[in-house]
Order: C-alpha cells, then sequence, then structure tokens
C-alpha cells in the first residue's frame, strides 16, 4: 500500500486549505484512513480518520468542527478539508491506513499500518 499526501501550503489566520492523500496498491474497502499531524517538537497526533466507505468518521478533540475528512473510492482518494485554520494548526501532516474492523476509528498511532510522506502546513498569524 502507498500513500500519497498533498496539498500543504502557507495559508493566513482564519483560511483554508483541503489535503488529498492518494492510496494505490491495496483493496481499501478493508481499510480506514486517518490524518495525523506532527509539530516540531512534538509527538505525532491524531486528527481524523474515516472508515474507506465512509460510513465512520472521527475527529480529534482540537478539530471541534473546523476540519471535515471524506473520501472518494472512485480516485482512492481521502481528503482533509481545513477551515478557520490558527497558527497552531501549524505541523506536517500524514495520512496513514489500517486494516478496519468495523466500529470505532482507531486514533493510536501505532495501529496504522502505512504511512504517506507527509505535507507541510504553514499558518500564519
Amino acid at each position: 500500500v502507498q500513500l500519497q499526501a498533498s496539498g500543504g501550503g502557507l495559508v493566513q489566520a482564519g483560511g483554508s486549505l483541503r489535503l488529498s492523500c492518494a492510496a494505490s496498491g491495496g483493496t481499501f474497502s478493508n481499510y480506514a484512513m486517518g490524518w495525523f499531524r506532527q509539530a516540531s517538537a512534538k509527538e505525532r497526533a491524531f486528527v481524523a480518520g474515516i472508515s474507506w466507505t465512509g460510513d465512520s468518521t472521527y475527529y480529534g478533540d482540537f478539530v471541534k468542527g473546523r476540519f471535515t475528512i471524506s473520501s472518494d473510492n472512485a480516485k482512492n482518494t481521502v481528503y482533509l478539508q481545513m477551515n478557520s485554520l490558527k497558527p497552531e494548526d501549524t505541523a506536517v501532516y500524514y495520512c496513514a491506513a489500517y486494516t478496519y474492523m468495523g466500529q470505532t476509528i482507531v486514533t493510536l498511532r501505532g495501529h496504522y499500518d502505512y504511512w504517506g510522506q507527509g505535507t507541510q502546513v504553514t499558518v500564519s498569524s
């Protein structure tokens, strides 16, 4: 399984970005996808996750309705729409995947088997 994250960039506070994670090399109906982020000198933290069918989603507490995760099965792509961005959202954002067994989306990074390369998001004040 290969994951390719893209869409990061520099944006002013209050702005929006949409991250994409293109997946290849697997049967993605068996997977759940997650976005994590890692700010400088901090641990990698869960942002949002979605089952490949889209019927289950979960968000980190700090998202608070600002971010939306979605999937486009035809394109094998998962998106993270980020609105009302804040300087504290500055981080490298990673997409990841694990074999989904149903129920709640897992938030522990150690549970994810596949990782993309990360895309930098910088929010200026």
